[in-house]
């Protein structure tokens, strides 16, 4: 059991004091929960009307006075009987003791406030220092969409005005970097109501997928990795095999057809990775196979969870299944070590790694799992060091151990990407074999893999890593020509010409504005290059180069321009535009 932090009490004694003043505005507000978060705290209210910004700076208000009076916190604990007399104009109170083992339940005392609470709070309100409340959201009631929705009232705390500062500092250089504002205002992807956690992607969106997924083709084919395409829909048998239905059945989206035949949209590629494994006779000398795909997925996410390109009820995965001999093990894992290594580099993005071991609910017997689990340790000790990666307890999937990559971003967030699965299971479960040396079949160890991890929610984290801005190989538009005066036009179509043969992605900007106003145009628009062309240029044969943000690079043949571009383009290179110069300028 682990104690609460002061910073954590903290936060918990603010939830309660939000509470305490909103029952003093609105006393016939129905209250939830109100726990402590990062960053701060938040309570679950329902009310009878809208709360403005004026009522949330009336509450932040009289919770500074509850703070400069000095009141204690007190902690008892009385019979659920009591405590339901007690809260008998408060549902979702009663509902919370009715649900709590024992007989008796927490009850938490601050001034004239009463709340359900185990405990966790400061002695006195003057302990706590620097908050304020920051917005309200919509959330439902024990996160059910059938159930009644309340207003979520959020704040921040910390333990000082100076760390406040900097935390709102960063949540501002985070809401720049959005993806969800970014994304529909560059013109990459929206959303529409019809189709929640669903993205539509649009022209621009679809070129970052697509150069992320020939990346992604390029490498794995130097690694004899063999891309397959599964079905999106099947039988629910299928998913009775792998174990599916059993523990994912209600994160499945499942169509019921009648004549006894239902079928689940899928939602990850491994059993059908199995089948194709099974498909035909293996022996081991075809081991490792290393079967991938790029299969979109579908998983019920609730809808209080969705969040933009992060979490998603449709997205792209870079799966395989690397199938392997149980002495392979070893081997496989430093081959994937190696090839995130070579994905997370061209990012330039940190990562670190975490263990997740056997879950409560887990396919097999306990013997293979501490087989499986000792394996991972042992690969990561010498791979990363037996201190430098945590151990999740019971973080697992239900067929086996995992490694899962960490990033950080450039506003020090931290995201799960990849993951890398350890299964004994399903092949037992699907009864899959090859032919070992000594010619007796044997059963295959898989991997299962994912580099990327969802590549929509990579596309939304580089974007909110860029600022928008991405590098020159990802960039929509690598290039915008920018006439100075309609005169260039023959010009203009022989530059663009000899761009395109190259393979550069350009377009052209020659409407009558001037020559300020369209550079200010491609800026906003994130555009890395930008090519000027004047009468000077066209009499010289030339083109004057410039970088967003504002880099001059300069006047140089189109022949020079193109080498210079393709140099960029062909090495991943992160010098124009990207984080390098997100980091040197601040972002924005």
């Amino acid at each position: 059991m682990s104690f609460p932090t002061h910073r954590e009490k903290m936060r918990h004694s603010l939830a309660h004091l939000l509470a305490a003043a909103v029952l003093e505005k609105f006393p016939t507000a129905k209250l939830g929960i109100g726990p402590a978060v990062a960053d701060g705290f938040y309570y679950d209210i329902q009310f009878s009307r809208p709360i403005t910004e004026e009522l949330l700076r009336s509450f932040e208000q009289r919770m500074r006075e509850l703070i400069r009076d000095d009141l204690p916190f007190s902690q008892t604990r009385w019979t659920k009987a009591k405590a339901h007399r007690f809260f008998k104009k408060q549902p979702f109170k009663r509902e919370l003791i009715k649900a709590l083992p024992g007989k008796t339940v927490g009850i938490s005392r601050c001034g004239n406030f009463t709340d359900l609470c185990r405990g966790g709070h400061v002695e006195r309100t003057s302990a706590i220092k620097a908050f304020t409340l920051t917005h309200t959201a919509g959330a439902y009631w024990r996160g059910d969409e059938k159930r009644p929705q309340l207003t979520r009232i959020y704040g921040l705390a910390f333990e000082s005005e100076p760390e406040l500062n900097e935390h709102r500092a960063r949540v501002e250089e985070a809401r720049k970097r959005d993806h969800k504002i970014l994304g529909p205002k560059l013109g990459f992807f929206f959303f529409h109501e019809t189709a929640p956690g669903m993205p539509y992607w649009l022209s621009k969106g679809m070129v970052v997928l697509n150069e992320l997924i020939r990346f992604w083709r390029e490498e794995h084919g130097r690694y004899g990795y063999q891309e397959i395409a599964t079905p999106l829909v099947n039988k629910k048998e299928l998913w009775e095999t792998s174990g599916h239905w059993e523990y994912y059945k209600d994160a499945m989206f499942l169509a019921d057809m009648g004549k006894n035949e239902v079928y689940g949209v899928k939602p990850m590629n491994c059993p059908n990775a199995m089948v194709v494994f099974g498909s035909a006779i293996r022996s081991y000398k075809d081991l490792p196979l290393r079967l991938s795909d790029i299969d979109v997925i579908h998983r019920y996410e609730r809808s209080g969870t969705l969040n933009g390109l992060l979490r998603l009820r449709a997205f792209r995965q870079d799966d395989s299944h690397n199938f392997i001999t149980e002495d392979q093990i070893g081997e496989e894992y430093r081959h994937i070590f190696d090839l995130a290594k070579r994905f997370y580099g061209v990012f330039g993005l940190p990562y670190h790694f975490r263990l997740g071991t056997r879950p409560k609910k887990f396919l097999g017997d306990r013997k293979t799992w501490d087989r499986a689990e000792a394996a991972l340790k042992s690969i990561l000790d010498e791979k990363v060091g037996r201190e430098k990666y945590a151990v999740f307890e019971g973080d697992g999937a239900f067929y086996g151990p995992k490694i899962d990559i960490l990033m950080n971003d450039a506003l020090g967030r931290e995201w799960q990407m990849g993951t890398w699965q350890l299964d004994f299971q399903q092949p037992r479960r699907f009864k899959l074999s090859y032919i070992d040396k000594d010619g007796k079949k044997k059963t295959p160890v898989v991997v299962h893999r994912v580099i990327y991890g969802s590549l929509d929610r990579f596309v939304g984290i580089l974007m909110e890593q860029f600022a928008g801005a991405f590098p020159l190989w990802l960039a929509p538009i690598q290039i915008r020509v920018l006439t100075v005066t309609q005169e260039v036009a023959p010009y203009t179509a022989s530059v663009v010409e000899e761009f395109r043969r190259a393979g550069v992605r350009v377009d052209v900007d020659d409407s009558p504005e001037t020559l300020p106003k369209k550079i200010r145009t491609a800026e906003l628009e994130k555009i890395p290059l930008m090519v000027v062309l004047g009468k000077k240029e066209v009499a010289a044969h030339t083109v004057a180069l410039r970088a967003h943000g504002g880099q001059d690079l300069g006047t140089k043949s189109c022949t020079d321009t193109v080498a210079f571009v393709r140099s960029h383009i062909d090495r991943k290179s992160l010098s124009l535009q990207g984080a390098h110069l997100q980091r040197e300028s601040g972002g924005g």
